[in-house]
């Protein structure tokens, strides 16, 4: 046979293929409408095995038998998302535990941030919130978290990851451990200047204050001066530090915004190397709210340490047409070479496209947790 006669003879398989998935989906649909009328569970892990082993073994060897098994784990998949599908369409979703508002109460709000005055932080949380909100600072982002799991604060504004530098690993920990969750992000440009004392100037300098990162990012620039650097734990303590020294020979790596908490003098504006470097923030709360016009939700989850289990976890976004934007994986502790992983997709809590692939995550992830909608 020529190759074209080849290729006929695989359109008239390929049909055949179509119209048996089209029966098969019938009679999941069927089942699905079953499964709805007696409360049953879509996903049932001892059946699909025992399918999978039957199917292998219809093969005539060991190549088409991985084939055979490969195609059904999909086909199955399949038929699992469109039950998903049916199930939200007749409302048995389930409700999710979050209450959609028009606008976050933020007029009488009371706000913290880590760091001291002066921080990127606080600069973050003034943009989002207005000049005049009613702010307090802690030492660490766990204590942030603390203030407002307790109440003594509504919204923390932390951040969570850096455009040169990348996740701060932290703050994702954080965002599992407690019971609060994401409402809000600001991202703001990130432009590290070199603050001095007042009167001083570049030739007086020789030793400079700054958080590691900001020291690294501004490496280009500290390599063409025989200056000794030191690493503080913010770069608002490093303006502190300076500003209350009073020594001309000291200088901080920090936000112009830290300068004029701590009345100093700009010696060199953008020091660092990136002129994009930005850094994106997040408004957290203790309240399982979100804003009705939301566009991102952020969720994280555990998978079985299982061959294809994470590609079958994201085949729920691929499946409900939902645009994934990032992942990360994070350790989980206690339990060595497992991760944690953390998914940020466009969408709303109320759609029902969001619903089904969640739908879908909680029943077939371990510990799947929504982390907000924002």
């Amino acid at each position: 046979m020529d190759l074209l006669e080849l290729r006929e003879q695989i359109d008239v398989i390929d049909r055949q293929i179509v119209e048996l998935y089209e029966q098969r989906m019938d009679i999941s649909r069927q089942v699905a409408e079953y499964k709805i009328s007696t409360g049953k569970k879509v996903l049932d892990k001892q059946r699909e095995a025992e399918k999978l082993a039957k199917v292998r073994a219809l093969a005539h060897n060991e190549f088409n038998s991985c084939g055979v098994g490969e195609l059904f784990e999909q086909i199955i998949a399949m038929s699992r998302k469109l039950q998903y599908q049916l199930l939200t369409e007749k409302g048995s979703q389930g409700r999710l535990p979050f209450i959609g508002v028009d606008e976050l109460e933020t007029d009488k709000a009371r706000v913290v941030f880590q760091g001291a005055e002066g921080a990127y932080s606080q600069a973050a949380m003034m943009q989002y919130f207005g000049n005049m909100v009613n702010s307090f600072h802690v030492d660490s982002f766990r204590d942030a978290m603390n203030a407002i799991e307790e109440g003594s604060a509504d919204f923390a504004v932390l951040p969570i990851e850096n455009s040169t530098a990348g996740i701060v690993n932290e703050i994702y920990d954080l965002l599992q451990e407690y019971e609060n969750y994401i409402v809000g992000e600001q991202i703001i440009k990130i432009e590290h200047c070199l603050l001095g004392v007042p009167g001083g100037s570049l030739a007086e300098v020789r030793t400079v204050y700054s958080h590691p990162q900001s020291l690294m990012q501004s490496a280009k620039y500290l390599e063409q001066h025989d200056w000794k650097q030191i690493s503080m734990q913010n770069n608002a303590f490093a303006a502190r530090k300076v500003a209350e020294d009073g020594d001309r020979s000291q200088a901080a790596i920090a936000g112009e915004h830290a300068a004029r908490v701590y009345g100093l003098q700009v010696l060199q504006r953008q020091v660092n190397h990136s002129g994009t470097n930005s850094t994106r923030f997040i408004i957290v709360t203790n309240q399982k709210i979100f804003r009705k016009d939301a566009k991102k939700v952020s969720i994280c989850f555990e998978v079985p340490h299982e061959s294809g289990s994470l590609y079958h976890m994201l085949s729920h976004f691929i499946y409900n047409h939902l645009n994934m934007t990032k992942i990360e994986s994070r350790p989980i502790e206690d339990r060595n070479w497992e991760y944690r992983f953390f998914i940020d997709f466009e969408g709303n809590l109320a759609d029902s496209a969001v619903k089904n692939a969640l739908r879908g995550l909680r029943e077939e992830a371990r510990n799947m947790k929504i982390l907000g909608n924002y």
